[in-house]
């Protein structure tokens, strides 16, 4: 028996999660733990991803510290248990064993359990605004807390509460100074992994939000040596697996970005929520991107159904689909729910793009006007590009093409210097218009290949015939990607989808979604004909 715990303390103390639940269930066996054993063994089942059994294992703990007279040690797994429910969507039991910390912490002389109590009560549930300079006060209370206590988890979950609400303020350099220190104390510091991935996790929402792509793919690179030390943890691993996908989205890798957040979807299901949806919405924005739209719109209401507000993006689905008003009330309805300018500024650009298809340039102009003052509040440059981008759209509608191509100019130098394929090409097609509109055509001409060559990369299908129309090509050039073409010359070989998946080692649905894009780019409507064009224009050898 001894041996066994003495096995389960030192696979914990190492982070051999899968090693130290065996042993502590091993030992639980024989005689029950102690209460900082069973808090021990609900760690480790909870970074295995089996939240039941760490909830029932905290719940032991916590009934050993109050029957053992530690109320300290007992609000501190009561924390962990509300932060487990929290995470997994219940709010309502969390918040009642939030309570249960509170209570048996009010007559306790200061210690770290008031600072984590803090953190999550006071500066975590205040990061919704709009009372910033309490948040930043609260957190700056945490850290000093865990300077007296010597709490290093403390320390840096200060710094970053603070730097994150420098950032909701407008503050960026200061903000993102701080949330890179406690980062940092995550490589270098022996912090508790569970606090360690809440830094890591606040980071990267942060870089989202503010479009600070480079600082993501950064960290993303620097945390692949950390991520390691966690032998098992699913829950973590899950939600690094959104961040990577939202950040392979933004630099153009989608058909992996699609992958990691489609497993996400499976993993964190039960585990923790907020990521399942955000992957969910991640699944849907590369669908819609990519064309295939009916498997976009599902993706949306599971996100829509887990809690994560569907917009801007099943809105622009909408529009995609000839569906203006349904995407101008579905962002009119997203925009009434929320004052935070973060959260808007997405939402308004999308609307700049949607009023001007229906042709209400007042509401436009009023969209742009809202994306400029918010760009201007935060100076990010992906926030700049977006308001150029959208005064440019607003100034073609209305026939000032000369004032547009300098807007757009700067907007595509932004976008690519940013690393951002998606966004250069779209703002490409733009200028191109503009420079159409100035009498340039040599100028359009060039802009609308270059943003071809990149939709076509991207696999934008959508984005595709949209230039193809504006170019006036015909079939003979109708920008199959490097794997259309080879699903292409399989279909032509006269192989099945099964054939074709296994062949490529993608699924059926995939192979699906090739040759929907295929009929849609070639303008036919079956397989024989796909491959007689194929044959028609060379696309694959006479042999096959």
């Amino acid at each position: 028996m001894h041996e066994t715990l003495s096995a389960a303390r030192e696979a914990h103390r190492r982070r051999d999660w899968q090693a130290a639940r065996d042993s502590f269930t091993e030992a639980a066996a024989v005689e029950p733990l102690s209460a900082d054993d069973a808090f021990a063994l609900a760690d480790a089942a909870w970074w295995l991803g089996l939240v039941d059994e760490s909830l029932a294992a905290g719940e032991q703990a916590y009934r050993r510290y109050l029957d053992g007279d530690r109320p300290g040690r007992a609000a501190m797994a009561a924390i962990h248990i509300a932060v487990d429910l929290l995470l997994r969507g219940d709010g309502v039991l969390g918040s009642g064993w939030l309570r249960r910390a509170q209570r048996l912490l009010e007559d306790q002389s200061e210690a770290p359990e008031h600072g984590y109590l803090m953190y999550l009560t006071q500066v975590e549930a205040g990061m919704g605004g709009p009372a910033y300079d309490e948040v930043a006060a609260a957190a700056a209370r945490v850290g000093v807390l865990g300077r007296e206590h010597g709490d290093p988890n403390l320390v840096a979950l200060g710094i970053l509460g603070e730097g994150r609400a420098l950032l909701k303020q407008g503050r960026m350099a200061e903000g993102f100074a701080l949330l890179d220190e406690a980062m940092v104390a995550v490589l270098t510091e022996d912090l508790s992994s569970e606090w360690a991935g809440n830094i890591y996790c606040h980071l990267m929402a942060a870089c989202h939000e503010l479009g600070d792509v480079r600082r993501a793919v950064a960290w993303t690179r620097a945390t692949k040596e950390w991520l390691q030390t966690l032998p098992a943890a699913v829950l973590f691993t899950g939600i690094c697996r959104v961040h990577r996908s939202q950040v392979l989205q933004a630099t153009g890798g989608w058909e992996e970005a699609e992958a990691e957040a489609a497993r996400v979807c499976e993993d964190l299901e039960h585990i923790h929520v907020a990521s399942a949806a955000e992957a969910h919405y991640q699944v849907a924005e590369l669908c819609r991107l990519r064309g295939f739209f009916d498997d976009a719109e599902d993706a949306y209401e599971q996100a829509r159904a887990r809690g994560r507000d569907p917009q801007p993006g099943l809105a622009l689905l909408h529009l995609a689909r000839g569906r203006p008003k349904l995407a101008a009330s579905a962002l009119e309805a997203s925009l009434a729910g929320t004052d935070d300018p973060l959260r808007r500024l997405p939402l308004r650009a999308a609307q700049v793009e949607i009023a001007l298809q229906a042709g209400d340039f007042e509401l436009a102009g009023q969209a742009c006007d809202e994306v400029a003052a918010i760009a201007d509040r935060f100076g990010c440059d992906g926030f700049v590009a977006t308001s150029q981008t959208s005064r440019a759209a607003c100034l073609l509608a209305s026939g000032q093409a000369e004032p547009a191509l300098a807007l757009l100019r700067t907007a595509c130098r932004t976008w690519r210097e940013l690393g951002l394929p998606y966004d250069a090409a779209r703002a490409g097609v733009l200028l191109a218009r503009a420079c159409a509109a100035a009498g340039d055509r040599d100028g359009a001409a060039r802009e609308l290949e270059a943003a071809r060559k990149l939709f076509d990369r991207l696999g934008a299908v959508g984005d595709v015939k949209i230039v193809d129309g504006l170019r006036g090509h015909t079939r003979s050039d109708v920008g199959l990607t490097a794997r259309e073409i080879e699903v292409l010359a399989e279909v032509a070989a006269g192989r099945t989808n099964r054939q074709i998946a296994d062949r490529f080692v993608i699924s059926e649905r995939t192979v699906e979604r090739h040759l929907s894009n295929i009929f849609v780019k070639l303008d036919c409507g079956s397989r024989t004909a796909a491959a007689a064009y194929a044959h028609e224009q060379g696309l694959v050898p006479r042999a096959e």
